[in-house]
């Protein structure tokens, strides 16, 4: 039988049970918020990682002796160490299950900010750096697929950009306390989400998905009704889930050989793009690099430090709002052309400030459109990539897949932070034209290539992107 009739096969099994009365797809049960809030305990932390070193900079040099290299380097161990977590976070998610996948993240997230937190020397310091690295580095990858596999379909998208808005939370967190608290403080405060989270996952199911593939019908089904509530009908999505499921397992492994099928081609090309224009469009470099942004433009570091905090929260409520309304595509060409224009004006802004043309207004309006960029980044390829990205890929190969994916998106932003002061000492201005360029750039990727994802279940998406590659492979 081929891909295209095994399609058709599946497709006239699942109408067969078309009678049955089911809602369980558009229920949202209080298993549902409680799985999920749990499961974005550990993104407050990851908000929490990429801000602490702008607040703790000035202290832990004073307080450790440490040079700028020494400084330098422990910031950019956070990276090395999600780098590290993501080459492992498919193949642990798949083996262990996301549940246990996650308490694994929290033994490497609370073990490294105890080690921050209780350094005496620049080695603890590290070490501790690049421990917490690795949990995040699993956790970026395993959050937004758990709560995409255990959502209902209408609403999975706001449930998934819960991840960014905790994230913003943590980072909004530390731009808000950082300047009155001790350093070694705020790393604790930092270990706390994921000291809940260990707790907090005792209470939750694991994902009905990864039980459909480890073969556990029975466990399947009572995570269904946990997530579903008692009364309802879980007999088709159970049945779409396993037969979906099956097909993707024994059309072929998991292996990295796999990811180069031409039927899997296509959202391999989506993911990893995604991934790529989400940081070398410049978001990385503005977010960890702000201060020195301002300062560049002479507006005061404190204030607009202070003006971020406030705005880090209402600003990711916007995507959770719009996401299952408006749809992912829509916000991601929005989001891509408002960074385009932000970007480009920032430039504008420094170019005028070196021809000594109106340097009264550039410190404001170096303000606005950081505000205006981080809040474009924010309604769509903030988050998005990560949903997108964790609803694509069938169950076979979503162990490789997601771990490439995740390994680029953190590669990537390396790069563009270890090369950002470089490209401003170069050229302020040119620094943003550049970012402007390809944020542009990126919109004839997102418009081409890129699928709406809205409204339909993870099955209905894979099937429906197999069967894209499948008639594809067979017309040529």
């Amino acid at each position: 039988m081929t891909v295209v009739e095994e399609e058709r096969s599946i497709e006239e099994e699942l109408l067969q049970h078309d009678d049955l009365n089911d809602d369980s797809g558009c229920r949202i049960t209080a298993c549902v918020v409680l799985s999920t809030l749990v499961s974005v305990c550990g993104s407050f932390s990851f908000g929490v990682a990429m801000a602490y070193t702008s607040a703790a900079e000035i202290e832990i040099m004073k307080d450790l002796g440490l040079s700028i290299s020494q400084f330098s380097a422990f910031a950019s161990f956070n990276t090395l160490g999600s780098a590290i977590g993501a080459l492992f976070s498919g193949k642990m998610a798949i083996l262990l299950g996301r549940r246990r996948t996650l308490w694994v993240s929290d033994i490497f997230c609370i073990i490294g900010w105890f080690s921050i937190a209780f350094a005496k020397d620049v080695m603890w310091l590290d070490l501790g750096r690049i421990s917490s690295g690795i949990g995040l580095g699993l956790i970026s990858y395993v959050v937004p697929v758990y709560i995409a596999e255990i959502s209902p379909k209408h609403v999975r998208g706001t449930f998934n950009f819960s991840n960014q808005l905790l994230q913003s939370s943590g980072t909004a967190m530390v731009y808000f306390t950082g300047s009155f608290i001790n350093w070694r403080t705020l790393a604790l405060l930092g270990a706390l989400p994921c000291i809940i989270q260990v707790i907090g996952l005792f209470f939750v199911p694991e994902s009905p998905r990864w039980l459909a593939k480890v073969g556990t019908e029975t466990e399947l089904k009572n995570s269904l009704v946990r997530l579903r509530g008692r009364g309802a009908n879980i007999s088709r999505e159970a049945l779409e889930i396993q037969v979906v499921t099956k097909m993707v397992e024994n059309d072929s492994g998991s292996s990295f050989s796999d990811l180069f099928q031409r039927k899997y081609r296509y959202t391999i090309v989506v993911g990893i793009g995604l991934m790529l224009v989400q940081q070398f469009s410049g978001s990385a470099a503005v977010i960890s690099y702000a201060s020195t942004i301002f300062r560049k433009s002479g507006f005061p570091v404190a204030v607009g430090s202070t003006v971020l905090g406030l705005y880090m929260v209402p600003k990711s409520m916007i995507g959770v709002i719009l996401v299952d309304k408006w749809g992912r595509r829509p916000l991601l060409l929005t989001s891509a052309a408002g960074m385009s224009i932000s970007s480009i004006l920032i430039g504008i802004a420094f170019t005028l400030q070196k021809m000594q043309l109106l340097p009264e207004m550039t410190p404001t309006f170096t303000l606005l459109c950081i505000l205006l960029y981080i809040g474009s980044f924010a309604i769509g390829l903030g988050g998005l990539p990560w949903i997108i990205m964790s609803e694509i890929f069938p169950i076979n190969i979503k162990v490789t897949a997601g771990s490439i994916v995740t390994l680029v998106s953190f590669s990537s932003s390396s790069i563009v932070n270890y090369t950002f002061n470089f490209l401003f000492e170069w050229s302020t201005q040119g620094t943003f034209y550049i970012f402007g360029g390809i944020a542009g750039a990126a919109l004839l990727f997102l418009w081409f290539i890129v699928p709406e994802t809205k409204g339909l279940s993870l099955e209905e998406i894979q099937a429906k992107l197999i069967y894209h590659q499948s008639v594809e492979i067979n017309q040529t």
